[in-house]
Formats: C-alpha cells, structure tokens, sequence
C-alpha cells in the first residue's frame, strides 16, 4: 500500500533524510560498528516516526451531508458539553472537542460543505492540548463557515505542548467542501467544534473518531 505524505511533512522529511544520511555515513566511517549500529537504529526509528506523524491517508466520504458534520480530524472525543463561546458568537454553544496524539493523522479536513465567513490565529501557550483552558490560552486558529442551509459553526486548531506550527488554508468568502483540506497541526494538538444548541450529537466520550470518515453531528 502506498503511503502518502501530506504536503506540509515533505521540505521536513527531506532534510531530516539527507541529514541523517550524513550523520550516518561519518560515524560509520569514524566509529566502531558496536557505536555506529544502535545510533543508526535510533535515527532510523526517529525518521520512520515522521513519516508516519505526516502520512496523509487518501479518504472520500461518500456518506448524508445535508445537515451533517464530518470529522475533522483523527483523535478521541474529550468533551460534549454546553459552553459560552467567547470570540465570535458570544452565546451559549454545543462544543465538541478532539484530542489528537502524535501517533494520529494530523491532517484537518473541513467538516461541512459552506462557506468560510471568519478566519483568524491567536498566538498563545503551548500547555496539553487535552485541558480544558488550551482552548482560550493555547496557540489557535479559528474558522467560521456558514453551511449551505444557513446554519454556523466555528471550527478551532488549537496547538499542544509538542506542536509549534497551526496551518489553516481557509481565507474570507471562500467556498469550503467535505473532502478537501482545512489545514495541519504539527505535532499533538486538538480540534473544537462549536455548534447550536440542539444540534444531534452522534459521538459519545472517549470514542475514537477518523477524520473525512466519521459523523460528528446533525446540524436541525
């Protein structure tokens, strides 16, 4: 099976290999094989365990979109509850929230087919990602769409400890669909999902969810 790496692990992935390469062929050249063997089997764990965070696994969803919001992103649902969401629409919202480990695809997808009404990046503190106040304190980005039926949901990247780098390809008044790519966060980190109340969740706590594949809720 082939593996497909998303675009943002590629300039990563190439210099990691040439640099290690190098680092390899002087200490095989410079220091006893009982040295050189355990180092290259470190480095070549090291780099297999990049490839693998930047895998980027080909997925159509071919499943209900009217009214239905897809995962974003591979991880665990950490929270289903009623919250006040502060920066955009300052009313009482259903979040949703997705915790990503490192061993998860980090590729986002959009959730819903609409249009993109706001897009912003906050920087913040890189605390885990799982606590509840990486929400507001955390490195983020937030977009908002309006769905094809009126409806609104915001959608928040937000960093963890390890990550250091939130990509989100959303821009104002672009059209976003199911199946195409929000954007990437680099190296543990999480995804919140604001909806209105009333909204059919469809996923319960700890549950493992796959990005593009999985369904979230149904927006009334």
């Amino acid at each position: 099976m082939r593996i497909r790496i998303h675009r943002e692990g590629w300039d990563l992935l190439v210099l990691s290999l040439l640099f290690l390469i190098v680092l390899d062929i002087l200490l095989f050249v410079e220091t006893p094989k009982s040295v050189f063997y355990p180092i290259f089997s470190i480095t070549s764990v090291v780099y297999l365990l990049l490839v693998n965070f930047f895998r980027c696994p080909r997925r159509i969803y071919v499943g209900e979109t009217e009214n239905m919001v897809i995962s974003p992103c591979d991880g665990k649902v950490v929270v289903i509850e009623e919250v006040f969401e502060p920066e955009y629409f300052k009313d009482q919202r259903l979040q949703v929230s997705i915790f990503m480990s490192p061993l998860n695809v980090h590729a986002n997808w959009y959730p819903v087919n609409g249009k993109i009404k706001y897009v912003t990046h906050h920087e913040g503190r890189f605390q885990g990602a799982y606590l509840p106040k990486s929400s507001t304190e955390n490195e983020r980005s937030t977009i908002v769409i309006e769905t094809e039926n009126g409806a609104s949901i915001l959608v928040r990247q937000v960093a963890g400890a390890l990550a250091r780098r939130i990509v989100t390809y959303s821009d104002i008044d672009d059209e976003c669909r199911i199946n195409e790519f929000l954007g990437f966060i680099k190296f543990g980190s999480r995804l919140d999902l604001y909806f209105p109340l009333g909204t059919d969740v469809l996923v319960e706590l700890e549950q493992n969810v796959t990005g593009n594949i999985s369904q979230i809720a149904k927006l009334k």
